[in-house]
Order: structure tokens, then C-alpha cells, then sequence
């Protein structure tokens, strides 16, 4: 079973759709995040939640 590591990103609601949605590109192409649960608050705020896999490396024995 894949384990993953999660971020919340908060994005206030003053910010546009179009810049929430270059930041979480940013996010997903230089972090390699990527969407796992957006939350659209009354206010027009979001929170959005970003995972990535953990890799984990086994050691080579000799």
C-alpha cells in the first residue's frame, strides 16, 4: 500500500481562479504534489489539500 505525505494549502478568497490555479500547478509540477481534496468555503475561501508518494530506497546488501 502507497504512503503518502500531505500538505493544506489555504488560498484566500480574494484571490482569483486563475491564480489558484497557477500556484497549485507550481505546486504540482516543481513539487510533484498532487490534488487530493479542495474545500470551497462560504466566504470564497479554499483550502486545499496536496499529497505526494513517499519512496522509500531499500539498502542493497552485498
Amino acid at each position: 500500500m502507497p504512503e503518502y505525505e500531505f500538505v493544506d494549502v489555504y488560498v484566500p478568497r480574494g484571490v482569483s481562479r486563475k491564480e489558484a490555479t497557477r500556484l497549485l500547478t507550481d505546486h504540482a509540477e516543481y513539487g510533484h504534489w498532487e490534488l487530493d481534496r479542495l474545500t470551497l468555503h462560504r466566504d470564497g475561501s479554499r483550502r486545499v489539500r496536496l499529497r505526494r508518494r513517499i519512496i522509500r530506497q531499500l539498502r542493497a546488501t552485498w
